[in-house]
């Protein structure tokens, strides 16, 4: 794989049920300092409405930071931004550098990967549930075994919290 796109899928969260990549995480991508990437987004606020960028809460920055058991995220002085897809194009169109162009195809490609990732999964579990209808009752077992297998593992239930993280 492309170490561009591996680079890219790595920085990719989920956060609100949303793929985003964290201010951090995009400014080192594009290859600026946070701040650099920051300051560019507030000069610019109409091209970053809250479906583009949005910033995360106290409790998504414990989340985050219980999650990856580290302090990564801390001593900043402001809550981090996320930015989805569109977002993180914005900011590539207002950084308007050489590397901040390379990468912003690089983080296209990436969620076009990953869409076409769940589109495969969305139509196996069609033709699956179309070749159950078609067959008797003998092959009920087998068909149930397939869907149990494409479960994803249940997890203890704990108290109910915000999904973060990459999930293909």
């Amino acid at each position: 794989m492309n170490k561009k796109l591996e680079r890219v899928e790595q920085a990719i969260l989920i956060i609100r049920n949303q793929k985003v990549i964290l201010d951090r995480d995009l400014a080192n991508l594009y290859g600026v300092e946070t701040k650099v990437l920051n300051q560019a987004v507030k000069r610019n606020p109409d091209r970053f409405p809250e479906d583009f960028m949005f910033q995360l809460s106290l409790e998504e920055v414990q989340n985050l930071r219980s999650q990856f058991v580290t302090s990564s995220y801390g001593g900043r002085r402001y809550l981090p931004y996320a930015f989805t897809e569109h977002g993180a194009l914005m900011a590539a169109n207002v950084l308007n550098s050489p590397q901040a162009i390379v990468m912003s195809v690089a983080i296209v490609r990436t969620f076009i990967k990953l869409r076409q990732i769940l589109s495969v999964n969305k139509d196996l579990v069609r033709r699956l549930d179309e070749l159950e209808k078609k067959y008797d009752q003998h092959f009920q077992v087998v068909f149930r075994a397939i869907k149990q297998l494409m479960e994803p593992p249940i997890q203890p239930k704990e108290k109910e919290k915000p999904r973060i993280g990459f999930h293909g």
